[in-house]
């Protein structure tokens, strides 16, 4: 046998050692990650639930998930350990930011301009509590009369010139 009919064989197994490697890494990761939990760490489970850590034992990890609820998980169930900043974000709706708000950017377009809502014609309207015409009933008394028409056509008989082809 000469080199270049091993060449792929030697590749397939370099290519199996890299991924068996990389996937071994990751395992000693969540492993590492799983036994440096501590009470009072917000933790999401591999099922998505986010809960506190009351107590780390061997195998187990007890979770109070909410007043009241306490629930036991394998360690392994545990898909990640939070900071708390990120858990109260998540959890509570808590924003943490030590930065101001002046360097923020604002989700949509209308905090870009800066105008009174007093004035002009929409604030008006959104002032009054009458109903605002938008041409609606003129539109449904069309499509009626369209409607009827053509009901008065269907009742009608069809007029041929007599050259059709039905017998």
């Amino acid at each position: 046998m000469n080199a270049y009919t091993l060449l792929p064989f030697i590749v397939l197994i370099a290519a199996m050692f890299l991924m068996t490697r990389s996937a071994k890494k990751k395992q000693h990761q969540a492993a590492q990650m799983r036994n440096e939990m501590q009470p009072g760490s917000g933790v999401r489970t591999i099922g998505g639930m986010y809960a506190t850590v009351k107590e780390v034992n061997e195998d187990t990890v007890l979770l109070d998930a909410g007043p009241g609820v306490e629930l036991l998980f394998a360690k392994n169930a545990i898909g990640s350990v939070l900071s708390d900043d990120e858990y109260n974000r998540i959890v509570h709706g808590v924003e943490h930011d030590l930065k101001s708000d002046a360097g923020l950017v604002p989700d949509d377009a209308s905090s870009l301009t800066e105008t009174d809502e007093t004035d002009g014609p929409a604030a008006a309207a959104a002032a009054s509590d009458d109903k605002i015409d938008l041409g609606k009933k003129d539109a449904v008394e069309d499509a009626d009369a369209a409607g009827a028409a053509d009901a008065k056509a269907e009742d009608e008989p069809k007029k041929t010139d007599g050259d059709s082809d039905a017998k």
